[in-house]
């Protein structure tokens, strides 16, 4: 793949003359990438982010030392808050531009095998909910912070044993939504006698490690095998159409990253920093206005997030003491039905608003599945950060909600005299879209489909 865009690298410059076609015969791969006239050309294709982008592939791709990845599978049909449910991983070595694959595996196989004395004590909500006694690998992203869940996997990783867990040098996450985007651009691929179109790859994927499997005769043990020769399959497809559809799939990255699809994470704290300078880092952000993030941890309810539409309600009150009450309030809307892939929504829901806020009141709330009384209500900081959670449960064909009352903090009111009231909102890791109602009492009211972080903003009379 990598001489493929070489060549068409060199054809950009032979365009342009001999003296082009010499001078890039005598560069190395890295300076083709570096090179500003390289980077002029993919601006013209692709905007000043393409330029960008460009600058960083040689360090991705180990031109200029080889790097050692561990990618995460995050299953966002089954949404954990740094993304989705860690299904399977992968370690994967690169060496300029060459990609040695040393281990795809799925997370319970190196959960079962982890020695027994080593237990990390889980987040009490994964303990209170689904009996956990420590703290799995699978379970590492319980942060909305990518860096954060990427540094806890990484300590568990290597706690249970994984391999070259010494020698990591990023995490990257990717969902099922990026491989069906792939799979829009290299077409079906055929694997163990099975197609995966960029319609099926995720529910086909889901009923083979779930079913699949033992109908093709392989034990337990065996269920995820297919994950290897289907990563194998889908890189061989990138390498014989890189030349053709390089355009697309640089804006693909670029879409996914923007929706929070494909997420990175550098050991090195100055590769780190130019991750979040490009905002290709997952970060929960630090926000002067006032700041929204809603997030959904899926406790045992199967892939059931696919058939769950969102919409979420926030509505600002200016009271007469001059202090803003804000009500946030999530709409789950279950379209499924009860079978093998979807069953009753359950879910730990957390808000993450200004550090300082004043919890007022809550609706919604369950101690567990299919019970009448009201649950309780926890709150933290984190994050820079106040959080409000509570559990909830939405049966299928069913609509629940959940919401919570809080007075913002003075900060953020006596910002209003200027006449001008921002809101950023931040869209969940793994989430594709989200309905997003804001009802200012002095603005007016505005209505979108979230699908990446948007700050809004509201004049006030």
């Amino acid at each position: 793949m990598l001489k493929k865009l070489f060549f068409f690298l060199a054809l950009i410059l032979v365009a342009t003359g001999i003296v082009g076609y010499r001078w890039i015969k005598g560069l190395t791969p890295e300076k083709i990438f570096q090179s500003s006239f390289v980077q002029e050309q993919v601006k013209k294709k692709l905007g000043d982010d393409g330029g960008e982008i460009m600058k960083i592939i040689p360090k991705f791709l180990g031109f200029t030392k080889p790097v050692t990845y561990l990618l995460l599978f995050e299953n966002n049909t089954e949404l954990r808050p740094g993304g989705g449910f860690i299904g399977s991983y992968a370690v994967v070595k690169v060496d300029n531009g060459k990609m040695q694959v040393v281990k795809i595996e799925g997370t319970e196989t190196l959960d079962k095998n982890s020695p027994k004395e080593w237990k990390p004590e889980p987040p009490a909500q994964l303990k209170r909910h689904l009996g956990m006694g420590k703290w799995f690998f699978r379970d590492a992203n319980w942060s909305p912070d990518f860096a954060v869940g990427a540094k806890k996997a990484l300590e568990l990783y290597k706690g249970e044993g994984g391999v070259e867990a010494d020698n990591i040098d990023a995490v990257i996450g990717f969902t099922p939504t990026v491989l069906e985007q792939l799979v829009k651009i290299t077409g079906p691929l055929t694997v163990d006698g099975i197609k995966f179109t960029s319609e099926n790859i995720t529910e086909k994927l889901e009923y083979e490690v779930e079913y699949g499997y033992d109908e093709r005769g392989l034990v337990f043990n065996e269920r995820k095998q297919i994950m290897q020769p289907l990563f194998h399959a889908l890189l061989a497809g990138l390498k014989l159409d890189a030349l053709s559809n390089w355009q697309k799939y640089l804006e693909i990255g670029k879409e996914m990253i923007k929706e929070k699809q494909l997420i990175f994470y550098a050991v090195d704290q100055n590769w780190q920093d130019e991750l979040m300078k490009q905002d290709w880092a997952g970060r929960v952000k630090g926000y002067a206005g006032d700041y929204l993030l809603w997030v959904d941890a899926n406790l045992a309810a199967l892939k059931t997030d696919w058939v769950i539409k969102r919409d979420l309600q926030y509505k600002i009150n200016l009271d007469k003491d001059g202090s803003l009450v804000a009500t946030a309030e999530m709409t789950y809307n279950h379209t499924g039905k009860f079978d093998w892939r979807t069953t009753r929504y359950r879910t730990y829901a957390r808000i993450f608003v200004p550090i300082g806020s004043e919890l007022i009141s809550y609706d919604g709330a369950m101690k567990w599945d299919r019970t009448a009384g009201k649950g309780e209500v926890e709150q933290g900081d984190e994050l820079g950060k106040k959080w409000f959670g509570a559990f909830i449960a939405i049966e299928p064909g069913k609509t629940g909600k959940l919401s919570f009352t809080y007075k913002l903090p003075k900060a953020i009111s006596d910002q209003l005299p200027n006449h001008l009231y921002t809101i950023f909102v931040q869209k969940q890791l793994g989430l594709t879209e989200m309905g997003l109602t804001i009802e200012p009492k002095f603005g007016t009211t505005t209505s979108t489909v979230l699908q990446a972080d948007k700050k809004f903003e509201f004049y006030v009379d």
